[in-house]
């Protein structure tokens, strides 16, 4: 499709451009045929690009709606056909046909007013008052003129009503050609300036938006200013130039179509055509990537369709520019260089293209410690070829032996990169000395390119070695002790033995094979299985207890902590506090316990010489726990045994746990009724 929207500015906008007294010459405000249907839709539709429609409205580019017939109202507007389903493109352009108004007015004027042509999800309520028409500062909004057509049609009637009634608009607004004076914002106080308006169009703007932008305003001509700034008609100044050249230049810039964007391998190639009005020879356009002129090229190829749209221009105006490019998304715009009468090139657009990586591309997902050794995972292709590419692994500068192939398989990459295949996955292992490593990874390219850096990364191999840990507690208890901690091997990540021994005889063997995950974070190589706890048996006395840690395949075995213990043991103590006769047999009751242990011991009770019963030393007994924290409080009796009646001499015995014997607890005189 061939598409000329002249004008459009190159360079930068400058505050120090703008003229009060000329916002737009009468030339460009009123020429209706700047602007086809077909390219006020093809403008939308650039200026529209990844339209959401978020609101439930279409965007412009998409709008269609009915339209009413409007009569012809002299010296404004001729007669308006209405129908159906009409595109807002051919809204704007009947409207501009019918009121003598650029269609480039209307397109800056819906922007300006409710930024509709770059919305991308535009609302109803910005559609109801599309032009900002009977929508004054002071007052709410006319509801008579809702909607997207009867805003443009009576906002162009409008322009041209203040051309026909000049001197009664002049009455109203005090606004006219010559020296006029123009308030800086609605608030009255931040004041006004004088203004010589030298035409019609811009005395029509000045009444319709009844601001000039103050220096705060110009200054910034992209964001806002101070207090007193207004906007309204600095920004139909900024978006004209920006959008379709100066609008005070009638037509003496290039013009011309950025037609595609294509992305190569380390490359990117734009096409289009670009004429000048002033010559029929070919002109230069600029290649703009990423804000950079990476090149300047004659548009000078055969377009026979320019040619046929143009017949005065020739045919000698196509562009066809390859340029290199660094991979990824990058902004490519296009600029035509202008020759003739006029200051400002033309931008022709731009626009986002994907470049592809002639080299390999990937990702180091993780490298991290083995014991003795590293492990490094991620993912490598070539995107000219779907076959899966070798890695090579560098370990400080030096390379390791091993040619890695990545052809393991990434699902996951079938997204991103569609025509690639997904079997570009790596997942190896080497041998590493102790210390901290620099591990980076290269792609091995394929056809053009180079081989590429994937990615580096700093590992921490632990030293080969003798075992090491932490001895976190070694406590008395009850005939014996409690231990606990955890132990590594750097030589291997499977479980190190923990020898226990007391006063220099072995005791017990531990296996450090707990979780912890306190030791996988700070080895994550070793994975957490390296706790060890439990409990010893040990003679009573003092004890000295120690540690070692037994060394794995071979080696020196150290000592991981020692800790001299006083540890209870021995035969049962007590005491019998109550022992009478009941109806059928004796009734005893105190407390026992055996120093080997904690937990609850049985006693035997005699009457006489004859065994009558046992009970177990399992009630609380509060008092004993505080004598003997040790052990905690359940080691009171309370029970009765079968005695016929007579006199007897009641005794009670501790049974026994672990060192030492049965014990006598206590007796008693006792006469069974």
């Amino acid at each position: 499709m061939l598409i000329a929207l002249p004008g459009q500015r190159a360079e930068a906008l400058s505050g120090s451009d703008f003229n009060a007294g000329e916002i737009i010459s009468d030339d460009v405000f009123f020429n209706s045929n700047a602007m086809s249907v077909a390219q006020i839709q093809s403008f939308l539709q650039s200026q529209e690009s990844g339209c959401t429609a978020a609101n439930g409205q279409p965007c412009l580019m998409n709008f269609h709606q009915n339209t009413t017939s409007q009569a012809a109202s002299a010296g404004r507007c001729n007669a308006y056909a209405g129908a159906n389903n009409e595109s807002a493109a051919q809204i704007i352009y009947k409207v501009a046909q019918a009121c003598g108004i650029n269609p480039q007015v209307i397109l800056v004027t819906l922007e300006k007013e409710e930024a509709l042509v770059s919305s991308k999800a535009p609302t109803s309520a910005r559609y109801s008052i599309a032009m900002g028409y009977a929508c004054p500062d002071t007052s709410a909004c006319d509801t008579k003129y809702y909607g997207f057509f009867n805003q443009v049609y009576h906002a162009a009637w409008q322009f041209k009503e203040y051309a026909y009634e000049p001197s009664y608009w002049y009455s109203v607004t005090g606004k006219h050609i010559g020296n006029s004076a123009v308030r800086y914002s609605p608030t009255a106080s931040c004041g006004s300036t004088t203004v010589n308006i030298l035409n019609q169009a811009t005395v029509g703007l000045y009444i319709y938006t009844p601001y000039t932008p103050n220096a705060a305003a110009l200054n910034n001509l992209n964001g806002v200013g101070d207090s007193c700034s207004s906007y309204g008609n600095r920004n139909f100044w900024v978006f004209f130039n920006n959008w379709f050249g100066s609008p005070t230049d009638a037509g003496n810039v290039p013009y011309g179509h950025y037609d595609t964007a294509t992305a190569g391998y380390d490359q990117l190639t734009v096409t289009g055509w670009a004429i000048d009005p002033n010559t029929t020879s070919p002109i230069n356009v600029q290649v703009i990537v990423d804000g950079k002129v990476v090149a300047t090229k004659a548009a000078s190829l055969t377009r026979n369709d320019v040619a046929a749209a143009y017949p005065n221009t020739g045919n000698q105006h196509g562009f066809s520019v390859t340029v290199s490019a660094a991979a990824g998304a990058r902004s490519v715009c296009i600029t035509a260089v202008n020759v003739g009468i006029g200051s400002h090139g033309t931008s022709l657009g731009c626009r986002t293209v994907n470049v592809i990586s002639a080299s390999p591309v990937g990702h180091v997902d993780s490298a991290s410690a083995l014991p003795d050794g590293i492990a490094v995972s991620g993912w490598a292709l070539d995107q000219q070829t779907t076959d899966p590419i070798h890695v090579n692994i560098y370990v400080d500068g030096k390379i390791v032996p091993t040619n890695f192939l990545a052809n393991g398989s990434r699902p996951d990459l079938a997204g991103p990169y569609p025509n690639s295949g997904t079997n570009h996955g790596y997942s190896v292992s080497f041998a590493a000395t102790g210390g901290t490593h620099n591990v980076c990874v290269y792609g091995i390219n394929v056809g053009t390119g180079s081989n590429s850096l994937i990615g580096c990364r700093s590992v921490s191999v632990l030293p080969g070695g003798a075992p090491f840990g932490h001895l976190d507690a070694l406590d008395a208890v009850a005939g014996g002790a409690t231990v606990r901690g955890w132990a590594l091997d750097p030589d291997t990540a499977n479980p190190v033995a923990v020898h226990v021994y007391s006063n220099g005889q072995l005791v017990t063997v531990l296996t450090a094979n707990g979780g912890r995950s306190d030791i996988a974070a700070l080895y994550p190589a070793y994975g957490g299985a390296h706790g060890f706890s439990g409990s010893v048996q040990l003679a009573a006395g003092n004890d000295n207890v120690c540690l070692y840690l037994i060394n794995q395949p071979s080696g020196s075995n150290p000592l991981l902590g020692c800790k001299t213990l006083s540890v209870k043991s021995g035969s049962p103590i007590g005491s019998v506090d109550l022992a009478g006769g009941v109806s059928g047999g004796v009734r005893v009751a105190g407390w026992a316990l055996d120093p080997d242990t904690s937990a609850s011991i049985p006693v035997h009770v005699y009457v006489g010489t004859t065994l009558a019963g046992a009970l177990t030393a399992g009630n609380t007994r509060s008092d004993i726990g505080k004598a003997y924290p040790d052990y905690g409080s359940e080691h009171g009796y309370d029970g009765v045994v079968p005695a016929k009646p007579g006199s007897y001499n009641v005794c009670v015995y501790g049974i026994n746990t672990g060192a030492g014997s049965n014990s006598l607890i206590g007796c008693k005189a006792v006469t069974v009724p």
